[in-house]
């Protein structure tokens, strides 16, 4: 009989005493603990969040209790809001504190306003999105490259810790070099010390996204909306041992066969490789940036808030404003004195 199985739940003695008492770690009693069933309706209200998320990431615990009512579901704020702290999703709409980093974490200055993106490895960027199973849930992290939306590498984990992400980077790093730039938002995972430790090790300029700035890592928010509409939604993967199969087929055609309408229809892997074809660049919303009007993208119906624009527009957009510089003013259609 092992020291382990004099471990029991009662009302005399705190397990955490206990395990003092029998030398016993507590992770190694609570490891060994039948997990907790998860309630089949919150499943349902998992699963109908996630959808409604992914088309409307903008949507807070307010509008979500809105809609799911409004799809016949009694559920409050409270339960709303349980449910997506649980599936680490919350509004991207600004407000007082809507995303709270590790209080001893450094948070880097976001760098990437306005800097034309031309070439392959000079962005790279991540984040974590949550995907349903049959059963529960798990958590996706993926790097990209800005130039040709390139995914470099890809993780899943049953937590959301940060050891996941590090081990993504890790690999990344090996296979494709290392970016002049790494941007990531203010989550705890990339604030941590073993995230940001491997980034200034192999000498990278971090960036972070501004908080309240949903637009900062659009590219990678983008990925996590064709993940889902192609792939997630359509297969209804029940373990973490079919996700991972469905997901490295996935990113291989995401990469190899996949045409995108904003790389000109070609496919990530060729933009990568030759350096032909990609770019990008995130304008302010607020005036953009100077001497460089904005390109509507076309996902964005004409929205002046992110450009996808390859280095040779850069370079016309460029000398048509400094053209237009030099046009005489005119004033009422008559010419200025």
């Amino acid at each position: 009989m092992t020291r382990q199985a004099w471990i029991e739940k009662c009302d005399g003695v705190a397990v955490v005493q206990q395990c003092v008492l029998a030398g016993v770690s507590r992770a190694t009693i609570y490891a060994h603990r039948k997990p907790k069933s998860i309630d089949e309706s919150d499943l349902l209200l998992v699963r109908l969040i996630d959808e409604e998320y992914t088309r409307r990431p903008f949507y807070g615990s307010r509008k979500m209790v809105m809609f799911l009512k409004g799809n016949g579901h009694t559920v409050n704020r409270k339960r709303v809001q349980r449910l997506m702290r649980q599936m680490e999703l919350f509004g991207m709409a600004p407000g007082p504190k809507t995303s709270r980093p590790h209080p001893e974490h450094k948070i880097y200055p976001y760098l990437l306003r306005g800097v034309p993106v031309v070439r392959p490895n000079q962005v790279w960027s991540t984040d974590i999105t949550y995907i349903r199973l049959e059963h529960g849930f798990a958590y996706l992290v993926a790097i990209i490259d800005w130039y040709s939306r390139k995914v470099l590498s890809w993780r899943i984990s049953n937590s959301a810790e940060a050891v996941f992400c590090v081990d993504s980077l890790e690999d990344a790093l090996r296979i494709h070099g290392k970016p002049e730039i790494f941007n990531s938002d203010q989550g705890s995972q990339f604030t941590s010390a073993a995230f940001t430790g491997v980034l200034e090790r192999e000498g990278i300029v971090i960036s972070m996204d501004g908080q309240g700035r949903a637009f900062d890592n659009i590219f990678v928010e983008r990925l996590w909306r064709s993940v889902k509409h192609e792939d997630v939604y359509l297969r209804g993967y029940a373990s973490m041992g079919e996700l991972m199969v469905g997901l490295m087929q996935y990113f291989t055609f995401y990469n190899g066969d996949r045409p995108h309408q904003s790389l000109g229809y070609k496919t990530p892997d060729v933009v990568y490789r030759t350096a032909l074809g990609g770019g990008a660049v995130i304008v302010d919303k607020f005036g953009g940036t100077i001497g460089e009007p904005p390109v509507p993208l076309r996902s964005t119906c004409g929205s002046p808030i992110v450009e996808v624009i390859s280095s040779e527009t850069i370079v016309k957009t460029k000398a048509k404003a400094k053209a237009g510089q030099r046009r005489p003013a005119a004033i009422e259609g008559k010419s200025a004195a």
